[in-house]
C-alpha cells in the first residue's frame, strides 16, 4: 500500500479525523524509522521491528493516539517510550510552538531516534534515557503525557507530572492490554479506548518502547 492509500483508509476507517493529525502524519516519512530491509512495508498498517525486542506503533494507533490527546501547538508532551522516534515526530509535526520530552531505556534506541530526528530537520524533541514510569519531573508538569508500552497500573509520578486538565493515555493491562485516557479536571477522569497490544512498560532498567 502506498502512503496516500493508507492516509485514505484511515480517514475512512475514522482513525484519522482532525486536519492536524492527518497533516502531522502525511508530513512524517514513516520508512526513515525502521530497518532498510522493511521498508517495502512502510506503509502497512502494522506494527514493524525496529531490533531490541521493540516494534514501531502500527499508523492507525499513532492516528488514534494523536487523535485522542487533542494536542494544541503550544503543549508541553512527555512520551514514555521513545522507540526509533516515529510516534514523537507526529507529535512534534502539531506541536509546533512547544516541546515534546521522550523517555527511552535502551541507549541505542535513543541515538538512533535522535539521528532520526536530526535528519528531518525536527528540533523540538527531547530524548533522555532512563525509566519511563518515574517519568521527567525536571520539565514537569506536561500538558499531555502518552505512553507506547503496556504499564500494570498508571504509575503515580506521571499522573504527579500532568497538569491540571491535562490528559494521560496508556495501555494498561499487561497482557489483554486497554488503550485509556485519563483527564485530571478536578479528580481524575477515565475512558476506556478499546483494546491495544503494546509491549510491557519494564521500569528500574526495563524495557519502554513503540508498540
Amino acid at each position: 500500500m502506498d502512503k496516500e492509500a493508507l492516509f485514505k483508509r484511515l480517514q475512512q476507517s475514522g482513525y484519522l479525523r482532525s486536519e492536524q493529525v492527518i497533516e502531522a502524519m502525511r508530513s512524517v516519512p514513516r520508512e526513515q524509522f525502521i530497518p532498510e530491509s522493511q521498508r517495502r512495508q512502510a506503509y502497512t498498517d502494522v506494527p514493524l521491528s525496529i531490533g531490541h525486542g521493540q516494534t514501531i506503533s502500527a499508523p492507525h494507533m499513532v492516528a488514534i493516539m494523536a487523535e485522542a490527546l487533542q494536542l494544541e501547538p503550544d503543549h508541553t508532551v512527555l512520551e514514555v517510550g521513545t522507540g526509533a522516534g516515529y510516534h514523537a515526530a507526529v507529535i512534534s509535526r502539531i506541536t509546533t510552538k512547544g516541546h515534546v520530552y521522550s523517555i527511552e531505556r535502551v541507549p541505542e534506541l535513543a541515538a538512533k531516534a535522535r539521528r532520526n530526528f536530526e535528519t528531518l530537520g525536527i528540533d523540538n524533541v527531547t530524548v533522555v534515557i532512563g525509566d519511563g514510569s518515574q517519568g521527567l519531573p525536571e520539565h514537569a508538569p506536561y500538558d499531555r503525557i502518552y505512553a507506547t508500552c503496556a504499564a500494570p497500573s498508571v504509575p503515580e509520578a506521571l499522573i504527579e507530572q500532568l497538569a491540571p486538565g491535562g490528559k494521560l493515555l496508556l495501555p494498561l493491562g499487561q497482557h489483554m492490554s486497554r488503550l485509556v485516557l485519563i483527564e485530571k479536571n478536578h479528580g481524575l477522569h477515565r475512558t476506556d479506548l478499546g483494546g491495544c497490544a503494546f509491549v510491557p512498560m519494564v521500569s528500574d532498567g526495563g524495557s519502554d518502547g513503540d508498540h
